[in-house]
């Protein structure tokens, strides 16, 4: 389990209990604590159950530790989703047209303010129901490269450069400034080489060159690492080189966590793991039981179900 899923809980302050504020059941539940020490103790409470719970965007609660549900679906994408009204920007590939970085940041400021509202009024509701977390799949930093793909509406267009100077701005906005907490959390997605077609996702198996991967499809993911310091990751549909992106091991191991670095979350699309043994999707493994396993081990931490 990516200690990423629990300090990120404890960050937005999701697993304090009630009570006197000087006393606390659990080390963890300490803000006053290092966070490591805080994830370090929460990891050490909990059951190998209670870990896998966690690890799916529809996250269990554990009661027992004064833990709720979390849902970690939601979207920014041009506003806050599928919440309730929200400011309503132009389309990112709209935004893009404008070539301003200073104002795309603006805007995404802008929308964090609203998801911190909006999820304060959730909480005061106790709705822990999906779009009224704080966690975002936002931005989509995809190539757009066919304009029949059927989602590059959500994309910044088809150059590189500022895919990654809007992206990075976009992160900036969400995640905020404070050294210490962040506003909420971005999420750099599709990672990697996902530009369609959407019919066949999937089960498209992609193979460019060694110059398009690096000059044209990665750029934009290691600027949003490198400046944005994104705090997700999520892993595409389809497959590369012949394996499926959330259990490979050029993308996730080799180039992710190995040359670049990061030590962020990694989710899967939604259903991106279903697709590993779906007959006639990649058809990569026998069952669900090996697909997780898979995922996990080439260091997919939450599954999209």
């Amino acid at each position: 389990m990516n200690k990423q899923i629990i300090w990120i809980l404890l960050i937005f302050g999701i697993t304090f209990m009630s009570g006197c504020k000087k006393k606390y059941a659990y080390p963890f539940q300490n803000p006053d604590l290092e966070i490591e020490a805080r994830v370090e103790n929460l990891l050490s409470q909990l059951t190998l159950e209670e870990k896998t719970g966690m690890m799916v965007n529809a996250s269990k609660p554990v009661p027992r530790l004064g833990i709720p549900a979390y849902d970690w679906w939601n979207e920014a994408l041009h506003g806050v989703a599928r919440a309730g009204l929200a400011t309503v920007f132009p389309q990112a590939i709209g935004m893009a047209a404008t070539w301003n970085e200073p104002g795309h940041l603006e805007a995404f400021c802008i929308i964090s303010d609203e998801a911190r509202a909006k999820y304060y009024e959730a909480i005061r509701s106790d709705n822990r129901s999906r779009y009224h977390e704080l966690s975002f799949w936002t931005p989509n930093i995809n190539i757009f490269r066919d304009p029949r793909w059927g989602r590059g509406q959500e994309t910044y267009g088809e150059d590189p450069f500022l895919t990654a100077r809007l992206g990075v701005a976009a992160v900036r906005g969400l995640q905020g400034n404070d050294p210490n907490y962040f506003k909420t959390y971005a999420c750099a997605k599709h990672f990697a080489v996902h530009s369609g077609p959407e019919w066949n996702r999937h089960s498209f198996n992609v193979s460019v060159s060694g110059r398009d991967l690096w000059e044209t499809y990665l750029p934009a993911f290691k600027a949003l690492i490198d400046e944005g310091n994104v705090k997700q990751m999520m892993c595409a549909y389809n497959a590369f080189e012949g394996k499926p992106c959330c259990s490979n091991s050029r993308l996730m191991l080799d180039i992710l966590r190995g040359k670049w670095g990061y030590n962020g979350m990694v989710v899967s699309d939604c259903g991106a793991i279903n697709d590993f043994y779906v007959p006639g999707y990649h058809d990569t493994h026998p069952d669900p039981q090996s697909a997780a396993a898979d995922a996990v081990i080439h260091s997919t931490d939450l599954e999209c179900l």
